[in-house]
C-alpha cells in the first residue's frame, strides 16, 4: 500500500474477501456513517448498523451471490420467478446498450444468441440423424451377409458399385455375399439356411447385449423413448442429466445398436431425446439460457422440433409436434426459432442425404390414382382399429411395465432384453416381412404395383392385352404371390401386435412410432388387396359403378396402408393434427390428406371413448413424474381448503418470521423439515403473510454469510425487511435476507374453487400457492398436493405421486 495512505478501519477488521466485495463495501460507506448516527441517538438501544463497527455488512447479500435461482434435482422450477427474472434481465440490457458502443454490441449478441443456438442444434441435431441412418442399414445388413470389397457398404450401396448386377437379379450382386457363401461356400440348402438363420440371431444378441450393457453402465437415463421425461422437463421439471453429454453420446450409439438388432422398436422418438441432449449442451453454452430454467425450456422445445423434423423429414411437422404433443409453455417466439432449428435440421439431413434417392422424406410414395367418396368407409374403418390397436396396446404395455417395476422381474434388465432380442429374432428371421428392418417393411408397404415392381405384393395376373401406360395399370386379379404375402402379412401383424407390448419400455432406446405404423400399415395393405379384389371381380356393385369400371385403374392398396399407418400411431399417440402433417410430409402425398384426417380423427375418438391418456401421458403417471397435463379438466367442486396443509389434526404451518428468529432458529427448522420453502409472517400470533422464502436459497444465503461476513454467529437476528431492527447492546450482527424473499407470492383465499386452483398450477406454471383469509396465512398448496388431489378424485392411488 502506498505511504500515507489510510486503511480503512472496517477493512481491516474483516477476513481477507474478494476484490468485488472490497468495492460493495467502499460503496456502502454512507450507510455505516447513518448506523453510527442512529446509534448516537438512542444510547440504550443500539441499532444492528452500529456493531462492531461492521454496519454495512448486513446488507452483504443485497449483492447476488453463487447457486441462487438455481433448483435441485427433482423438483420443479417456479415459471414466474423465471419469466422475472429474465425481464429483469433485459431491462438492465438494454439500459446499458445507450452507455456505450461496446454494450450495444453486447446487446445485438445477446438478442442474436437464440438464433445461433437454434443453428447450431439443427447442425448437430441433422448430423447425428444422418449418421444414425447410414449406421443403421450397414448394421442392419450386417445381419444377413458382408460387402467383401468394403465391409463398411450396405447392401444397397454394394451393389450399386457393382458392374454386374442385372435387372433381374438386382438384389444379388457378386460383391455382397451372405455369410453362408462366405463361410461354407454354399449359397442354397438347409444348412446354408440354418446357418444364416444362427448367425442373424447371434448378431441379433451381441448388438442387443453391447446397447443395454452400455445404457446400464455409463447411462441409465439413456433408455426408453424419451418422451415422457421430455414432456415433463418441459412442464417445469428438473431432472439432472437426463439431457447432459454421456446420455446423448451413449444413446446415439446404443440407437444404432437396438434398432439393428431387429427388435420391434423405432429411432423417432429417441431422436427427440437426442436433439433435446443437442439443445440443452447449447443452451449451457450462453448465460441467457443456462442461468434460466424457463429460457432454457423454450430452447428445449424447439429442439424437440428439430428432432421430429430430422427424425421423418418433416420440419413442418416437427414443429406441430412440438406446440401439440410435447411443450408446456410455447410463446409465438418459440415458433419462428423451432422452424428455423427444423429447417436447419432437414436441410444438414439432406446434405448428407442417407437415404441415397435425393430426397428428404423417408417413404416417399407416388400414387396415380385419386380416391374416392366410397372409400372413406374402409378408411373410417382403418381408424376404429387404430384406436381399438392404440386402447389395446397401452393397457397391455402399461400392465407389463407395471409388472416390471413392482417384481423381480425389474432386478435383469440384461436378462430381458436378450430375451426378449431372442425370442424376436428367432420368430422373425422365417418370415420374410419381419426379418427386414420395419421402416423397409413401411416402404414396401407405402409404395403402389407399377410395372417395375417386384414384390410379392405386386403378384397381379396380368392381361397380355394390356396397352396402358407403365403409371395406369388397370386393376387385375391377384396372383398367388398376393395370397402368399396376405398370410405372411397377417403372420407379422400378429407378432408385432404381440412383440411391441413388451418391447417398449425396456432398458434400451426404444421408439414406438415406425412399430405402430407398421401394425397399422400391415392392416392397412391387406385392406386394401381386400377392397381392390372386391371392386375387381364385383365392379357391377351399387358402390363401384359410378367409380370403378372394368379395365379401371380404381383402387391403390398403398394408399390404404398409409392411412393405416396414421390411424394406429393416433391410437398410441393421440396426436392429430401434427400426426396429419407429418405423415404427408413423410410420403409426399398432399392429394391424400383428407382420408388421413379422417383416419387420425376416428382413431382419437374410438380411443378416447376408452381412456383419456396417450401413451406418453401413461408412462408419466406410471412413473409417478409431476405433470399437469393441459388437456385434463377437473370438474369436481372442491375448494382451497380442502387440499391445503396443514390440515385437521396436522402439525402448523412451518413460516418464518419477519424479524424475530435466529440463525440457528432457521437452520434447525431447516434441518428438521423437508420442505422446498417456507413462508413468512410478521409474527406466529399475527400470521400476517409478508413473502415467501425458498429453502434452497435459505441455506446458500446462510452458508455465504458465515463465510464472507464477519460476525455472524447462530445467535444473529434473521430479518427479512427493508430497515434492521433494533437489538440490545452486544448483540451480534443480523443477517439480512430481504433479497431471497418473494415478496408477491400468489395467493387465493381459502374458498377459492380447485377448478380455478387447478387452473392456475396450469397455465402459471406455479410450485405452489398460499391460502390465506384477509391477509391471514392459513395453509400452502404445492403442486404436488394438486396431483394428489386429482388423483383421489379420479380413484387413483394418491400416492403414485413420487416426486417434488
Amino acid at each position: 500500500m502506498p505511504a500515507g495512505s489510510k486503511t480503512d478501519p472496517l477493512l481491516a477488521k474483516a477476513k481477507p474477501i474478494s476484490a468485488s466485495v472490497i468495492t460493495y463495501l467502499r460503496r456502502k460507506k454512507t450507510l455505516r456513517e447513518r448506523a453510527f448516527a442512529a446509534g448516537e441517538r438512542n444510547p440504550n438501544m443500539v441499532n444492528a448498523g452500529d456493531m462492531n463497527g461492521s454496519g454495512n455488512l448486513m446488507d452483504f447479500l443485497d449483492e447476488p451471490f453463487p447457486d441462487v435461482g438455481t433448483y435441485e434435482d427433482f423438483h420443479t422450477i417456479d415459471w414466474l420467478r423465471e419469466k422475472s427474472r429474465d425481464t429483469d434481465r433485459h431491462r438492465k440490457i438494454t439500459s446499458k446498450s445507450k452507455e456505450s458502443i461496446w454494450e450495444f454490441i453486447k446487446s445485438l449478441l445477446d438478442a442474436w444468441s437464440g438464433w445461433v443456438v437454434m443453428l447450431l442444434i439443427g447442425l448437430l441435431a441433422g448430423t447425428l440423424a444422418g449418421v444414425i441412418d447410414l449406421a443403421v442399414d450397414w448394421m442392419t445388413d450386417l445381419k444377413e451377409g458382408v460387402c467383401l470389397f468394403a465391409f463398411w457398404y450396405s447392401h444397397e450401396q454394394c451393389c450399386w458399385t457393382s458392374n454386374e448386377t442385372t435387372f433381374d437379379d438386382r438384389d444379388k450382386c457378386p460383391r455382397w455375399q451372405k455369410w453362408s457363401e462366405l463361410l461354407v461356400s454354399q449359397s442354397e440348402g438347409a444348412s446354408a439356411y440354418i446357418l444364416n438363420y444362427f448367425l442373424y440371431i447371434m448378431w441379433a444378441l451381441c448388438f442387443a447385449f453391447l446397447a443395454v450393457s452400455l445404457v446400464r453402465v455409463f447411462a441409465p437415463y439413456a433408455c426408453g423413448s424419451g418422451i415422457p421425461e421430455i414432456k415433463t422437463i418441459l412442464s417445469g421439471f428438473i431432472i439432472r442429466g437426463y439431457l447432459g453429454k454421456w446420455t446423448l453420446l451413449i444413446k446415439t450409439v446404443t440407437l444404432v445398436l437396438v434398432v439393428s438388432s431387429g427388435l420391434s422398436l423405432g429411432k423417432e422418438g429417441p431422436l427427440v431425446h437426442v436433439a433435446c441432449c443437442c439443445g440443452n449442451f447449447f443452451s449451457s453454452l450462453f448465460s441467457k439460457y443456462s442461468k434460466n430454467e424457463g429460457k432454457r425450456r423454450e430452447v428445449l422445445s424447439a429442439a424437440a422440433a428439430a428432432g421430429v423434423s430430422v427424425a421423418f423429414g418433416a420440419p413442418i411437422g416437427g414443429v406441430l409436434f412440438s406446440l401439440e404433443e410435447v411443450s408446456y409453455y410455447f410463446p409465438l417466439k418459440t415458433l419462428w426459432r423451432s422452424f428455423f432449428a427444423a429447417l436447419v435440421a432437414a436441410f444438414t439431413l439432406r446434405s448428407i442425404n442417407p437415404f441415397g434417392n435425393s430426397r428428404l422424406v423417408l417413404f416417399y410414395v407416388e400414387y396415380h390414382t385419386p380416391w374416392y367418396m366410397a372409400e372413406l368407409f374402409p378408411f373410417i374403418l382403418l381408424g376404429v382399429f387404430g384406436g381399438l390397436w392404440g386402447t389395446l396396446f397401452i393397457r397391455c404395455n402399461i400392465a407389463w411395465c407395471r409388472r416390471r417395476k413392482t417384481t423381480r422381474l425389474g432386478k435383469y434388465p440384461v436378462l430381458e432384453v436378450i430375451v426378449i432380442t431372442a425370442i424376436t429374432a428367432v420368430i422373425a428371421y422365417p418370415n420374410p416381412y419381419t426379418r427386414r428392418s420395419t421402416s423397409e417393411l413401411i416402404s414396401e408397404l407405402f409404395n403402389d404395383c407399377g410395372a417395375l415392381e417386384s414384390s410379392q405384393l405386386c403378384d397381379y395376373i396380368n392381361d397380355p392385352n394390356m396397352t396402358r401406360p407403365v403409371d395406369d395399370i388397370p386393376d387385375r386379379p391377384a396372383g398367388p404371390g398376393v395370397y402368399t404375402a396376405m398370410w405372411q402379412l397377417a403372420l407379422a401383424l400378429v407378432f408385432k401386435i404381440v412383440i411391441t407390448i413388451f418391447t417398449f419400455g425396456m432398458k434400451i432406446p426404444s421408439g414406438l412410432f415406425i412399430p405402430s405404423m407398421a401394425v397399422g400399415a400391415m392392416a392397412g395393405r391387406m385392406v386394401g388387396i381386400g377392397v381392390e379384389q372386391l371392386a375387381y371381380h364385383h365392379h357391377d356393385w351399387i358402390i363401384f359403378r359410378n367409380w370403378c369400371r372394368p379395365g379401371a385403374d380404381c383402387v391403390t392398396p398403398g394408399l390404404y396402408a398409409m392411412v393405416g399407418a396414421a390411424a394406429c400411431l393416433g391410437g398410441v399417440t393421440r396426436m392429430t393434427v401434427s400426426l396429419v402433417v407429418i405423415m404427408f410430409e413423410l410420403t409426399g402425398g398432399l392429394e391424400y390428406i383428407v382420408p388421413l384426417m379422417a383416419a387420425a380423427v376416428t382413431s382419437k375418438w374410438v380411443a378416447d371413448a376408452f381412456g383419456k391418456e396417450g401413451i406418453y401421458e401413461a408412462h408419466i403417471h406410471l412413473n409417478g413424474y409431476p405433470f399437469l397435463d393441459v388437456k385434463d379438466e377437473f370438474t369436481h367442486r372442491t375448494l382451497a381448503t380442502d387440499v391445503m396443509r396443514p390440515r385437521r389434526g396436522e402439525a402448523p404451518l412451518s413460516v418464518l418470521t419477519q424479524d424475530s428468529m435466529t440463525v440457528e432458529d432457521v437452520e434447525t427448522l431447516i434441518k428438521e423439515t423437508d420442505y422446498n420453502g417456507f413462508p413468512v409472517v410478521v409474527s406466529k400470533d399475527s400470521e400476517r403473510l409478508i413473502g415467501f422464502a425458498q429453502r434452497r436459497e435459505l441455506i446458500l444465503a446462510i452458508k455465504n454469510a458465515r463465510q464472507r461476513q464477519d460476525g455472524v454467529v447462530s445467535n444473529s437476528i434473521v430479518y427479512f425487511t427493508e430497515d434492521p431492527p433494533e437489538l440490545p447492546p452486544n448483540s451480534p450482527h443480523p443477517l439480512k435476507l430481504r433479497r431471497i424473499l418473494n415478496l408477491s407470492p400468489f395467493t387465493v383465499t381459502d374458498h377459492t374453487p380447485m377448478e380455478t386452483v387447478v387452473d392456475i398450477f396450469r397455465k402459471l406454471g406455479l410450485r405452489q400457492c398460499l391460502v390465506t383469509r384477509s391477509g391471514r396465512l392459513l395453509g400452502i398448496i404445492t403442486k404436488k398436493d394438486v396431483l394428489r388431489h386429482m388423483a383421489q378424485m379420479a380413484n387413483q392411488d394418491p400416492e403414485s405421486i413420487m416426486f417434488n
